[in-house]
């Protein structure tokens, strides 16, 4: 939607005053003379937001499958963007000068100075999970986001109150809940006594130590789906050859989000201030591991009758298989509070729109 102004020449240095700041490391916003008047337009994604509220973000975990997505989305929309980072090359590798001119890239010691001034911050670093664990990778998992929630967390605390963010929104899991074939698990509902529970609550916990004038919202994601990234792309391999079978026993539930819509949803967080708290970062339609893996398997053009053995999945994820062989069935209710729309509320129609989608390298 584009909601769009007009004014006359003759007011034209006034009416530039209240256009959108362009900067000159973004592309302009498209602006139109014609004899009589000067006419501009602010398009308004899906969910409302408007593109013309320009935005400094800094992003932790930017170089990672949701996070790199996200600062695409941002930097399309031209808010400036500065990734922070513990390792230069690779941002500099996955976000070329060439193809994303302006955009910052600080590591650890320049964080202070990016994150004073940003409208926002998002959080997103941590070592992925769907991984083989060992004792020290467990370790790992969970002092990777505590330590970097921390240290975020202290320098908007240590941010002069002129210029601290507005905003942080920071990720968590579906894994807060635990594991169960029989609950339903909402914002609402308590946390589980697993490892992966405990990690979210101490993520968590570390996150709520931000200052009570930052607004925080915490997105506890689900299993994000994407062709190029994440848990799918680790399970089509092993899919593909068990003949498309389920994975285990079948009856563990499987709660998703496709990653356009997470990256929305967190879109949607920087920008909204009615979101704040724990909102859940899924599907509202979770489905039990039997029915993805049929879905899967229709829209790969694969059978669906040999399960793939629990031993094959902990072979390639060891301890990790855990994400995948026992879930939890969650459901998003703050964000159908909050009105946020989904492009892909169903399985099915967001495993064909990935698999129809070209692996990026």
């Amino acid at each position: 939607m584009e909601l769009c102004g007009a004014s006359a020449l003759g007011w034209r240095r006034s009416s530039l005053n209240h256009l959108p700041p362009l900067h000159s490391s973004h592309r302009p916003t498209s602006v139109c003379d014609f004899t009589r008047f000067r006419i501009w337009c602010v398009k308004t994604d899906v969910n409302g937001s408007s593109q013309g509220n320009q935005m400094t973000v800094s992003i932790t975990g930017a170089t990672g499958f949701i996070g790199s997505k996200l600062v695409q989305r941002l930097y399309e929309d031209n808010h400036s963007i500065c990734v922070l980072t513990r390792s230069k090359s690779k941002a500099e590798s996955i976000f070329p000068a060439k193809d994303f001119p302006g955009i910052v890239i600080a590591e650890e010691a320049q964080w202070k100075d990016c994150i004073q001034g940003s409208t926002g911050v998002v959080n997103l670093a941590g070592l992925p999970i769907s991984t083989r664990w060992s004792p020290d990778i467990k370790k790992e998992i969970k002092q990777s986001r505590i330590r970097v929630t921390s240290k975020v967390v202290d320098l908007i605390n240590n941010s002069p109150s002129d210029v601290r963010p507005r905003v942080l929104v920071s990720a968590t899991a579906v894994g807060y809940y635990g594991t169960s074939e029989t609950q339903v698990f909402d914002e609402q509902s308590p946390s589980g006594k697993d490892y992966l529970a405990e990690v979210c609550r101490e993520w968590e916990g570390t996150a709520l130590g931000v200052d009570k004038d930052v607004r925080l919202a915490l997105i506890r994601i689900g299993v994000v789906l994407g062709k190029d990234g994440g848990a799918l792309a680790k399970m089509i391999p092993i899919f593909m050859m068990f003949a498309g079978g389920p994975l285990g026993s079948g009856k563990q539930w499987f709660s998703w989000i496709h990653v356009d819509d997470l990256v929305n949803l967190l879109y949607e967080a920087l920008l909204n201030p009615s979101y704040k708290g724990v909102i859940n970062g899924t599907a509202p339609n979770p489905v039990r591991l039997a029915e993805m893996c049929e879905h899967l398997g229709s829209v790969l053009g694969r059978p669906s009758w040999l399960p793939v053995p629990d031993l094959a999945l902990k072979a390639v994820l060891g301890e990790g298989a855990t994400v995948v062989l026992e879930g939890q069935r969650v459901v998003p209710a703050r964000a159908k509070e909050l009105g946020f729309s989904y492009k892909y509320p169903y399985i099915k129609e967001a495993l064909k729109a990935i698999l129809a989608q070209k692996v990026v390298a």
